[in-house]
């Protein structure tokens, strides 16, 4: 297997070529968990994948609960399922945390800070009360916490770690918060052991073929820990080594041409990039020549390589599409990136201007 082929496979496990998933709840559970401080351009790399879906159902999963929107594995906000959120914190928190530390006493927040912030959160949110981020921080003020910019942040990133909190449903186009007890109710836990398993197999079904560094990274999980969850599933995936590297990946990919034949518009912060600390198989081709892969941008992909970047600008009714190629397109690809712009107004119900 060469790189070319690791992205190709990769198309196929991150469901970009085709796929049985039926729901967006669904395809956020066979990631384990989705990059998501991009609230727009998360749902569209759901709607990416899922062919049939539109923002709105997206949203209403999300209203539902069905899926949450918090901190878990890295310091960045992720999507979620609510039947997989309690045993992802309990494996994942403690190393969010570590990673916070700095930042804890940078501004201040000692354990005693966080446990009053807690209390208070707990009796305004009891009750079944959704609240805006003002609104909680009005309520810190009137009990004499200094709680704004970053510190308010690292307040709500803690109470979402200690399964205290989670997102409420959208008023309007402002996020609320809500008891994680009261939003969730009863789900499922994990011992320790069980859920670094799972979330191996997740990562490996989903992201294959990847290394150990690339689940660390993902996860946020500890080298040790990462290569003991390898350990433990081993045995259900393929190894190869390649340039020096041990990749794990499913057996059974077989992409037809017509699958492989798609052009998609990537939204920043997709896992098909951010899912993998080492990105070499990713390439930029102008002119044939491929260049380094540069950093958070919104990325055209073309049979797991990059050609060209885009971005939008969305207006009350309609989205405008700038496109940037880095070498000319042929018909094939013209027709298919066509189809990718006519794709994204189908899953936001809006009128897309094609700036080529």
């Amino acid at each position: 297997m060469n790189f070319t082929e690791i992205a190709k496979h990769r198309i196929s496990n991150q469901q970009l070529a085709d796929t049985d998933i039926k729901s967006a709840v669904e395809m956020v559970e066979w990631f384990g968990a989705v990059q998501g401080q991009e609230y727009s351009q998360t749902k569209w790399g759901l709607g990416l994948r899922l062919p049939f879906l539109k923002d709105a159902h997206v949203e209403k999963e999300l209203n539902e609960g069905k899926i949450l929107r918090t901190h878990l594995l890295r310091p960045t906000w992720h999507f979620v399922s609510a039947r997989d959120i309690r045993w992802l914190l309990e494996l994942t928190a403690s190393r969010v945390q570590s990673l916070n530390a700095y930042m804890y006493r940078k501004l201040e927040l000692s354990n005693k800070v966080f446990n009053r912030c807690n209390d208070i959160l707990v009796s305004t949110l009891e009750g079944g009360k959704q609240l805006t981020r003002k609104d909680i921080n009005e309520n810190f003020r009137k009990h004499k916490i200094i709680a704004k910019g970053h510190r308010l942040s690292y307040i709500m990133m803690n109470a979402e770690l200690s399964g205290i909190i989670c997102d409420g449903t959208r008023q309007g186009n402002k996020f609320t918060y809500a008891l994680l007890d009261e939003r969730v109710g009863k789900t499922k836990t994990l011992h320790r052991e069980e859920a670094l398993v799972e979330l191996t197999k997740r990562y490996f079904l989903s992201r294959g073929p990847a290394t150990t560094k690339d689940f660390s990274t993902w996860s946020g999980l500890t080298m040790p820990d990462s290569k003991k969850g390898i350990e433990m599933v081993k045995s259900l995936f393929n190894r190869e080594v390649i340039k020096g590297q041990e990749y794990f990946f499913p057996s059974g990919i077989s992409l037809t041409k017509s699958q492989l034949e798609k052009v998609y518009l990537l939204p920043v912060y997709d896992e098909f990039i951010m899912g993998y600390k080492d990105r070499s198989s990713i390439k930029i081709f102008a002119s044939n020549k491929p260049t380094s892969l540069p950093q958070y941008t919104n990325m055209i992909i073309f049979e797991g390589q990059i050609i060209g970047s885009w971005k939008r600008s969305i207006t009350q009714k309609s989205i405008d599409v700038a496109i940037r190629l880095f070498a000319p397109l042929d018909e094939v690809q013209t027709r298919l990136l066509d189809n990718a712009v006519r794709r994204l107004g189908e899953f936001t119900d809006m009128t897309v201007n094609y700036v080529k």
